[in-house]
């Protein structure tokens, strides 16, 4: 049997052991996309749900399946013939008239051994009201999954969690009805270094390092060996095309003008000694990199002047520390940029002439990385993994702000310009809060059956006086009525999947999380941001 590795050497048992093993190979795929930085932080995550429906359960088998740390089940119910019917993770022979918590717990806990689950048979609200550290408790949680909550309970829950403040955990707010369903998450300040930007950082072209540039000048293009030349990377051609048609142009830097740009191209197709030079052709359509003038981006020189980032502290998260050392990085050096990344996309070039490159930027990647951490304060508690990172990733590097559950409720112009901008997408949120509305009012073991006519006068409650409702607004509230608390195995399915993606992102703290409500409607199957 093999002995357990731990992530970092489980990530890397391929290279150094040549054989991974069992965790290494349960998790290959999911490491190619966060890596062992990201398994680690799922591996250690508490977190507390709110309920066993079926859309929680489904929640749940996407988070054991990766292997979350923990999880913990809060629900008093007991399992009925209807629970049975739609929940993958209660059977029926097994599971009616038993506490529907275990059951899922013991259901769900077969999907992965590493992961620990936990059933607490008690209400929300005893929790709340009755027991003596409840707060406390629901505070200790990594992260909190709500699905279908009594909305007074739920008021209760989110305010507790943002009075806590940034070190309160996140809420994730699902709500569904029928074929209808909504996800918000609630969270004050969300850092991101590794955003996984569909950008890629610059290349500097416009703005060659000496090495580069020596480089590209010292190649004699004009006497190479004809497979040499049709394999130099497009790279080291845009550099050298720059350089001379700067010495061209009298000192203008760029091409700038459409012809201009246009005169550069066919320079660059100018320089093939065969037509097949397929390099060359390379060259042509990545000209842009050469003549379009790299800067620090909008998003990341807004951090700049972020209050955190002006006024540190010892109690400063490390992130804005980190940005304030790229402040001071970028201020500092005559190109103004970010510091250079040693990662090269793909290109047609031989191996050698690619790894002659990859040396060259790898080697001036290291020079600037030691002038960063030089910026870096040295009270600072930060390790080189993760100025590693943090360098790597400086041109995605992100910070999302959110708002506390329901604000949009409360925010009757925001309501107004959501009627102009997002019609369906509104009519849905609308719809939900006008089933919760009602739900409030709701008598304790009384059916609710609300009716359309009261759904659409709760929705209209809600809209400034004088303001129609959408006219989507039929549709979405039309399936609220028909069916106000059905949980469908259709609607819990996508949910698991969502959710579950959104919550691995807050934990790893990769890629960006959604940051308003997002409205799901799988009649016309589509999903929308409001």
């Amino acid at each position: 049997m093999d002995t357990p590795k731990d992530i970092e050497q489980a990530t890397t048992a391929i290279i150094t052991d040549g054989r991974p093993d069992n965790k290494a190979r349960r998790y290959d795929r999911q490491l190619r996309l966060w890596a062992a930085t990201g398994q680690a932080a799922l591996e250690s995550a508490r977190l507390l749900i709110l309920s066993s429906s079926a859309t929680s359960t489904s929640v749940l088998k996407n988070l054991v399946l990766p292997g979350i740390g923990s999880f913990t089940i809060l629900d008093a119910s007991l399992t009925t013939p209807e629970d049975a019917g739609n929940n993958f993770f209660l059977e029926a022979d097994e599971s009616i008239g038993k506490p529907r918590a275990e059951e899922a717990v013991r259901l769900l806990s077969e999907l992965n051994d590493d992961v620990q689950g936990h059933a607490e048979v008690r209400s929300l609200e005893d929790v709340l009201q009755k027991e003596e550290g409840g707060e406390r408790w629901l505070r200790s949680f990594s992260l909190v999954i709500s699905h279908n909550v009594e909305p007074t309970l739920l008021e209760r829950v989110s305010k507790l969690l943002w009075e806590e403040g940034e070190d309160a955990p996140p809420l994730v707010v699902v709500r569904s009805a029928g074929f209808l369903a909504e996800v918000y998450i609630q969270l004050q300040e969300h850092t991101i270094i590794e955003s996984h930007s569909e950008t890629a950082p610059s290349l500097r072209i416009d703005k060659p390092f000496p090495a580069l540039k020596d480089y590209s000048l010292s190649l004699d293009f004009e006497n190479m060996d004809p497979t040499d030349h049709g394999h130099v990377p497009y790279v080291i051609i845009l550099a050298r095309a720059l350089e001379g048609w700067k010495k061209a142009h009298d000192g203008n830097l760029l091409p700038t003008s459409y012809p201009e740009k246009q005169e550069f191209k066919k320079s660059l197709l100018a320089m093939k000694l065969k037509i097949d030079e397929e390099n060359f052709d390379e060259a042509e359509a990545q000209a842009y990199r050469a003549y379009t003038a790299t800067t620090v981006p909008s998003e990341i020189r807004s951090l700049f002047a972020d209050p955190k980032v002006q006024n540190l502290s010892s109690d400063t998260p490390v992130f804005f520390h980190l940005v304030a050392a790229l402040k001071k990085f970028v201020e500092s050096q005559d190109h103004g940029c970010l510091p250079l990344t040693s990662t090269l996309p793909d290109m047609k070039a031989s191996t050698g002439a690619y790894i002659e490159l990859q040396k060259l930027y790898k080697a001036q990647a290291e020079k600037e990385k030691e002038v960063f951490k030089g910026l870096i304060q040295p009270d600072v508690p930060v390790d080189d993994a993760l100025v590693d990172t943090f360098v790597k990733n400086a041109h995605g590097i992100k910070v999302v702000r959110g708002k506390r559950w329901g604000w949009l409720d409360e925010d009757k112009e925001a309501l107004i310009n959501a009627i102009q901008v997002a019609p369906k997408q509104l009519s849905i949120h609308l719809s939900l809060s006008a089933l919760s509305s009602l739900a409030k009012k709701q008598q304790p073991g009384a059916p609710f059956t609300p009716t359309l006519e009261e759904l659409t006068a709760e929705a209209q409650a809600l809209l400034p006086v004088g303001t129609e409702l959408p006219d989507e607004f039929g549709d979405a509230v039309g399936e609220v009525a028909r069916a106000p608390t059905a949980d469908l195995p259709n609607t819990a399915a996508l949910l698991g999947g969502l959710v579950a993606q959104e919550v691995i992102k807050v934990i790893t703290k990769q890629y960006v999380p959604i940051d308003t409500y997002c409205e799901i409607d799988l009649i016309d199957t589509w999903t929308g941001m409001l």
